[in-house]
C-alpha cells in the first residue's frame, strides 16, 4: 500500500503537533547554493512488491558514522563541516513486510537536484537520498517529496535528548539511552525503539519501529539489552 497524497492521517496529525523541520540535530545547517544529482543506484537484490505491514524509521548517528567514513568522497557534506556538525541524522525510512522480506526495488523515477537539496539538513548525503528513495522510497510513496515528507515527518515528531551528556555519564547502558528517548518524546514506548552498538560497543544507529498506521508497535528485534554498556562517539 502507497501513501495516499499527500500524508495519511496519522502523519498529518504529527505533521500538526510538530510542524519544524528536521534538521538531523545539526546545531546550524547550512545548504549548498546547488548539488550534483546522483545517478539512481543499481539494485543489490530483487524488486519486491509487497504488502506493508509497517514501517522502521532507521537513524543514524553521525559522529560515529564519520569517524569510520569521513574519508570518503561520498560523506562530505556530512562528514567535512561545510555544513555544519550533526547529531543524529534520518539513514531512511523503511516499509516492512515478513520477517526477512521487505518491499524494495519498486521502479524509481530521477529526484530533482531541488528535492535533494531541501532534505540535507534531515539527510546530508545526495547519495543516501538518492539509495533511500530508489531501494525503499518507491515502495510506499508515488514521489519523492512525498517519501522524504513521510519520513521529515516522523523525524521531527522525535525529541532527542542531550547526547553529549549522555556521553559522559559514568556505566551509560543502552537501557539509559532508550529512557533518555522517552523522557523527550513519552509517546514512544520502549518497545519500539531498537539500538545497534558496534562490536567495541559504540553507538551506531536507533531505529522506531511503526505500525502501518504510522504508529509506534513493538520491534522484532531490540538490539542491544537495556543492561548492554554503551558509549557515544562525540567527535573529534
Amino acid at each position: 500500500m502507497r501513501l495516499r497524497a499527500p500524508l495519511s492521517g496519522a502523519l498529518l496529525a504529527l505533521q500538526t503537533l510538530f510542524s519544524g523541520t528536521a534538521q538531523g540535530q545539526a546545531l546550524q545547517c547550512r545548504l549548498p547554493p546547488q548539488i550534483e544529482v546522483p545517478a539512481l543506484p543499481q539494485p543489490d537484490g530483487p524488486r519486491r512488491a509487497l504488502p506493508i505491514r509497517g514501517y522502521t524509521l532507521a537513524l543514524s548517528w553521525s559522529p560515529e558514522f564519520c569517524r569510520g567514513n569521513g574519508d570518503d568522497g561520498r560523506s562530505a557534506l556530512q562528514c567535512s563541516g561545510q555544513m555544519g556538525h550533526f547529531g543524529f541524522i534520518l539513514h531512511g525510512l523503511w516499509p516492512e513486510a515478513e520477517p526477512g522480506r521487505w518491499p524494495q526495488w519498486c521502479g524509481a523515477k530521477p529526484v530533482a537536484a531541488e528535492t535533494l537539496r531541501r532534505n540535507l539538513c534531515m539527510t546530508p548525503s545526495p547519495y543516501l537520498l538518492t539509495h533511500e528513495w530508489a531501494k525503499h522510497g518507491t515502495c510506499m510513496a508515488r514521489s519523492p517529496e512525498g517519501y522524504f515528507k513521510a519520513g521529515a515527518t516522523l523525524f521531527g515528531s522525535l525529541r532527542f535528548p542531550d547526547m553529549i551528556g549522555l556521553s559522559r555519564r559514568p556505566g551509560l547502558t543502552a537501557g539509559d539511552l532508550r529512557a533518555a528517548l522517552r523522557k523527550g518524546t513519552p509517546f514512544l514506548p520502549a518497545h519500539a525503539i531498537r539500538i545497534s552498538a558496534n562490536g567495541r560497543g559504540w553507538l551506531q544507529e536507533v531505529r522506531i519501529c511503526y505500525g502501518k498506521d504510522f504508529m509506534p508497535a513493538p520491534c522484532a528485534d531490540r538490539g542491544a539489552d537495556d543492561r548492554e554498556t554503551l558509549k557515544i562517539w562525540r567527535g573529534s
